[in-house]
């Protein structure tokens, strides 16, 4: 599968606007091919909106793009001042969850992403394949995949929780744990995470 992240960041204030006329098209849009998921940023960088496309190919977006292009009622109408538009392609880890339908995994969001050195990230899959039994003991993932277009050698990881201290326990808990985290220093460049929360319409909440 394929999972088109799209991060719109707005003037101060102006989120709740673009997400209202979002709500309001989206079932136009859905027509063409479902929606995954949509957040909204509360810690790291703020005034985001991060809303996720599943593709089964490169094939079934550009259809699915092209026919929404052509109706009425897409895209949203709003009056939002956005300031910047990102747009990323990325590829399901073999263990992803299956994202068909609406799923209630908890309340906040953890999006972890890490960039690795070139060429490593087929290592990374492999070590955290064999590793990832052992950290859904405590939680489960929501999603990992890795950049195709865009940013590259990137690889996300993103966990639900009930609440920011279910999410401070869990993480201390899975750390106890021998096997987890993978290993994987060796190639990391980068880190950094972000706080989100999904919106009332997310099939992903």
């Amino acid at each position: 599968m394929l999972y088109e992240v799209r991060t719109y960041t707005f003037a101060p204030g102006d989120l709740p606007e673009f997400e209202r006329g979002f709500a309001e098209a989206l079932p136009a849009r859905v027509k063409y091919s479902p929606l995954g998921a949509f957040w909204r940023s509360e810690f790291g960088a703020l005034n985001q909106t991060i809303h996720v496309w599943p593709y089964d190919d490169y094939a079934q977006r550009q259809e699915a793009r092209a026919a929404a292009a052509q109706d009425p009622h897409w895209p949203p109408r709003h009056t939002a001042t956005l300031l910047h538009m990102e747009s990323e392609i990325c590829v399901g880890a073999p263990f992803m969850r299956d994202w068909s339908g609406e799923q209630e995994l908890g309340g906040v969001y953890e999006m972890r992403t890490y960039t690795y050195k070139p060429g490593t990230i087929p290592t990374v899959i492999e070590r955290w394949s064999e590793a990832i039994v052992h950290r859904e003991k405590f939680s489960p993932l929501a999603a990992a995949w890795y950049t195709d277009v865009g940013s590259l050698n990137r690889w996300t990881h993103i966990w639900p929780y009930a609440s920011l201290a279910e999410r401070d326990e869990v993480r201390a808990a899975s750390f106890e744990d021998p096997n987890w985290p993978p290993d994987t220093r060796e190639f990391l460049l980068s880190m950094e995470s972000r706080i989100l929360t999904p919106a009332p319409f997310s099939p992903l909440r």
